[in-house]
């Protein structure tokens, strides 16, 4: 069977390098891709809102099926379409999206169907935003409601901070994003990224994850797209997975299947793990990115039958297993960012790298040129390794990016500490 991913980050080239080991994969392809992707699919040169051109290409090489890894085709449609047009995909309906595509109608959900979360408020004025603000007192978190990759979110430690983040986000920084905000309570506690893939009734748990948000080590710096992640994330004990699935997952798919809007795909939950018990932070409708890659590598089971039975409603009876191993991946950025950054910097030392036991290197913001591989994004490489625990991952990630020559890049070097801080308690 063809296959054809969607997308060009380090979410993608660890899906990509995942179903190329599949038996059911024919030729693979991604689009756009990126200069790692193309040693494991045949990178074509579509966009992927460009829905168009998507169809037109899964005609013309006979795909059988299609992953969609980023948000903004799955929030636009284009499962809707490929559905249209019978051909079967990997991720929610542009309904069912909405779910990531606006905190405002998740925050909703949560309260029709009494799943924890932080009290919030929805406001499309400024000034009744300030009012709840003033009157809830701060620290408080403002959201935009829309998709604003990543940067939507601001935990404001005044109400001075809250009400000047109000204001930037119905300024238009975010565009559309920002015809909306939501306000809520700031939830204290350890935060935790839970998976399950959903067939519209089923739904599977997955490994749980961790990821580091902040740029610098400490946890210090501005908040990012995320600078390293591991799995699993001892934090999560069976018993608070048990409850994620009991009072967060669950509702949520037999809610989508109520309104019908049944999803179908992955529930990325981001959760903060309080004193009561674990609560909804918001939810994605895919892979998280630099989560996906941890996953990928610790999944023992073939992946396309999994992605394959969301579609197909078949889930429960679907076979999952994991590898008795932790994940560890460093996120290599261009230096600056989250703020401004260089492009077409040469990366080097590729190849040495990957060759260290138990590495795998994704690409995320690269691309190839002739012989050469230029990084051309924010979050360019994930550096990704696994090992009995915590310690020899994260050991085996660092060993690999000393490999890397790079002047232009720059990485966290505690990436799993908290893990180790546990593993160290519980020895």
């Amino acid at each position: 069977m063809n296959i054809l991913v969607i997308g060009s980050g380090g979410r993608e080239h660890a899906l990509c390098w995942k179903i190329r080991q599949s038996p059911l994969c024919g030729t693979l392809y991604c689009a756009p891709g990126n200069g790692g992707i193309a040693a494991v699919a045949e990178c074509v040169a579509l966009a992927p809102m460009d829905f168009d051109a998507v169809v037109a290409f899964c005609r013309e090489k006979e795909i059988g099926f299609v992953v969609v890894g980023p948000e903004d085709p799955l929030v636009g449609g284009l499962v809707d379409r490929l559905d249209a047009e019978g051909i079967a995909s990997f991720g929610p309906s542009a309904a069912a999206a909405q779910l990531e595509g606006s905190k405002g109608f998740t925050k909703d959900l949560c309260t029709e169907w009494n799943i924890p979360t932080a009290a919030y408020g929805r406001f499309s004025d400024a000034a009744k935003a300030k009012e709840f603000i003033r009157k809830k007192g701060a620290p408080i978190v403002v959201k935009a409601d829309g998709l604003a990759a990543g940067k939507g979110v601001i935990v404001a430690l005044t109400a001075a901070e809250a009400e000047a983040a109000i204001d930037e986000i119905f300024s238009g920084r975010f565009g559309a994003a920002g015809a909306e905000v939501v306000v809520e309570e700031f939830l204290e506690g350890e935060e935790a990224s839970f998976f399950a893939l959903c067939d519209g009734k089923t739904a599977l748990p997955l490994a749980t994850a961790q990821d580091h948000k902040r740029a610098f080590d400490g946890d210090q710096g501005p908040n990012t797209g995320g600078m390293g992640a591991y799995s699993p994330a001892p934090v999560m004990t069976p018993g608070l997975c048990a409850r994620a699935m009991r009072e967060i997952i669950e509702p949520t798919v037999k809610a989508m299947a109520a309104r019908g809007t049944p999803f179908k795909g992955v529930l990325y939950a981001g959760l903060m793990l309080t004193a009561e018990g674990p609560k909804l932070i918001e939810y994605n409708a895919r892979f998280g990115d630099p989560e996906c890659q941890v996953l990928m590598m610790r999944l023992d089971s073939d992946v396309l039958p999994l992605l394959m039975a969301t579609h197909d409603g078949t889930l429960a009876s679907a076979a999952l297993r994991w590898k008795d191993e932790v994940a560890l991946t460093v996120v290599m950025a261009a230096n600056g960012y989250p703020g401004d950054y260089k492009k077409n910097t040469e990366i080097k030392g590729l190849a040495a790298a990957g060759a260290i036991d138990g590495v795998e290197v994704f690409h995320a913001g690269t691309k190839a040129e002739g012989p050469r591989i230029l990084a051309n994004g924010g979050r360019v490489l994930n550096v990704t390794a696994t090992g009995a625990g915590t310690v020899e991952a994260q050991a085996r990630a660092y060993r690999a990016v000393a490999a890397i020559d790079w002047p232009e890049g720059f990485c966290r070097r505690d990436i799993g500490y908290r893990a180790i801080e546990r593993e160290k308690q519980n020895a």
